[in-house]
């Protein structure tokens, strides 16, 4: 695979044919989420501009097309609800000012090369999370689909207030919807690529609902959107709302880092080329930070735009500029003409996005992979719509990565044998054999293999309680690659209940990290240099000399070692 980062002009048409492609499905999208997050149409459009613009710009990978998503959406919604409810004045100025900080965070991100690190957790989470997201957003349309005001109180707020919902349905509005559904559900392949059935769906609704329904305060509308540039945010900052606005940066950043990196993963499989994730990172920051500071929402990479994109001959970041610079004209000079367009069909278009980005899949074959996975992915899912998103993806990495590190110990620890005969749990040759049965038990031969994580040091202890009665120990090393500090200090703790019983001690094959690990703990320090040996058979030959002098001679001899 090829990294390809730089913009260049050799694909000129397909570029732009992908950047045209791209934005025909952004634009329904973006004012989809800006109303969704309760910014505002403008501000989705002006994220998908912005984010867009700059991600594509200095961003790592060509492909990839940034905008407003479904879980940015949902985050975004929850950070302007609760800022605007705690400071009503300041509120939405304090939102984007979290948006600029998230695009500072992923900056930072970028520039320290953490990106190969973001999307390092089991699938079990990202999965959880994801389709704990997409409810989410089920959940929040819920109230402008069925012609209402989204009630008050996030997801609580409406499942309390379902009943409410249900018995004062605006059926015109909900007829709308649920139209916007039919469209986007049914609408046949072979049309789908000829026109995005978003884009269908907004222009049928808004057709249909202008003939329907005539007069402008018959049903809920989107409203005039001011044309020309937005005015600049200035950062805004309260110190009791500082902490909390920080919390929502790393969340907003965090995701933002994850969605598109995963985006990225989708665009390499696609074009078959390797996308630079610390730079990605970098663009995707500059871009929120952009957004933020002129009254766009937050964005990230889109699957489903890169797809499109790519699918229509983009390769290069020129698609992504074409696209951005498409919206821009759309925003500054046909922004009015979105006035008419209902709420219902905005919230139709933002619910499908939601069923989408649940992983049905996973969903219906968890249990049968394995039941720990399973339950650990239902219960970030409901941690991530009743809870926090911290908290799930916090609760569910731990408790995936500690299911794991049991699993690992348990396997490892079958590889921490103590041998003081000649057996096949271990791989020696015929000399070694041969002096370890003339040891007449007295030797110990404590074998360790692999890494020697934390976990391990369970099974080294317990070996160590359980060892026979014997004069010599040879700790044999020469199959571990690595040993962490808590399975050093498990060994340290043998070799000086060894030395207490006045045994000898001998310690085989310490190379490389396990040898400078057990160098810097003291542990080589507590032996003789001559005890610290690189040969099992040489630490047997010297082992058995001194268990029985006569019988190493006699060894020794016959073998013709001398």
């Amino acid at each position: 695979m090829r990294i390809t980062n730089t913009i260049h002009f050799r694909n000129l048409r397909g570029d732009i044919f992908g950047g045209v492609t791209a934005a025909v499905i952004a634009l329904p999208m973006a004012l989809a989420f800006g109303v969704a997050s309760g910014a505002g149409a403008a501000s989705g459009l002006w994220g998908a501009v912005l984010v867009g613009f700059f991600a594509a710009l200095f961003g790592g990978t060509p492909t990839l097309i940034s905008e407003p998503t479904g879980p940015m959406t949902v985050v975004m919604t929850a950070v302007i609800a609760h800022l605007t409810a705690d400071n009503p004045e300041n509120g939405m100025a304090m939102a984007f000012t979290v948006v600029m900080m998230a695009g500072v965070i992923q900056i930072i991100l970028g520039s320290l090369r953490l990106g190969k690190y973001v999307t390092l957790m089991p699938y079990t989470v990202i999965s959880g999370f994801m389709s704990g997201i997409g409810i989410i957003l089920i959940i929040l349309q819920l109230g402008p689909f069925l012609g209402q005001a989204s009630p008050k109180g996030g997801v609580i707020g409406t499942v309390q207030n379902l009943p409410q919902l249900l018995s004062n349905i605006n059926f015109g509005e909900a007829g709308l919807g649920i139209l916007t559904l039919l469209i986007l559900f049914l609408m046949p392949s072979k049309f789908k690529r000829i026109v995005p059935p978003q884009l269908v769906a907004l222009v049928a609704g808004t057709v249909l609902a202008l003939f329907l329904f005539p007069e402008p305060e018959a049903i809920r509308r989107i409203g005039e959107i001011p044309t020309g540039l937005p005015s600049l945010q200035v950062p805004t900052f309260t110190a009791g709302e500082f902490q909390t606005m920080l919390i929502d940066a790393l969340v907003l950043g965090m995701l933002g880092c994850i969605d598109a990196l995963l985006t990225s993963v989708v665009a390499d499989s696609l074009t078959r080329t390797q996308h630079d994730s610390n730079k990605e990172l970098i663009g995707q920051g500059l871009g929120n930070v952009a957004s933020g500071l002129f009254g766009g929402i937050a964005g990230a990479g889109a699957t489903m735009g890169t797809v499109v994109n790519i699918q229509a001959g983009g390769r290069t970041a020129v698609s992504g500029l074409t696209r951005a610079l498409i919206l821009l004209v759309v925003v500054l000079g046909a922004a009015s003409l979105t006035a008419t367009i209902p709420m219902a069909v905005l919230a139709g278009i933002a619910l499908k996005v939601g069923i989408n980005i649940i992983d049905w899949e996973f969903l219906k074959r968890a249990h049968k992979v394995s039941l720990k996975a399973a339950l650990i992915m239902y219960g970030v899912i409901l941690l991530t719509v009743f809870v926090d998103l911290i908290v799930a993806v916090g609760v569910g990495v731990f408790v995936a990565n500690i299911l794991t590190i049991e699993r690992l110990s348990k396997l490892q620890a079958q590889d921490v044998k103590t041998i003081t005969d000649a057996d096949d749990q271990i791989l020696m040759n015929n000399e070694e054999k041969e002096l370890l049965d003339r040891a007449n038990g007295r030797v110990l031969l404590f074998h360790l293999s692999g890494p020697m994580i934390f976990g391990v040091s369970k099974a080294i202890s317990r070996q160590q309680v359980a060892m026979k009665d014997h004069d010599v120990l040879i700790v044999d090393l020469s199959d571990v690659p690595h040993v962490g500090v808590t399975s050093s200090l498990a060994i340290e703790n043998a070799i000086k209940e060894a030395y207490e019983k006045g045994r000898q001690v001998f310690i085989v094959g310490a190379q490389g990290q396990t040898a400078r690990r057990l160098q810097d703990l003291g542990v080589l320090a507590m032996l003789p240099p001559n005890n610290v040996l690189m040969d099992r058979r040489e630490a047997l030959e010297q082992a058995v000399a001194l268990v029985n002098p006569r019988v190493a001679e006699f060894n020794t001899v016959g073998s013709g070692y001398l």
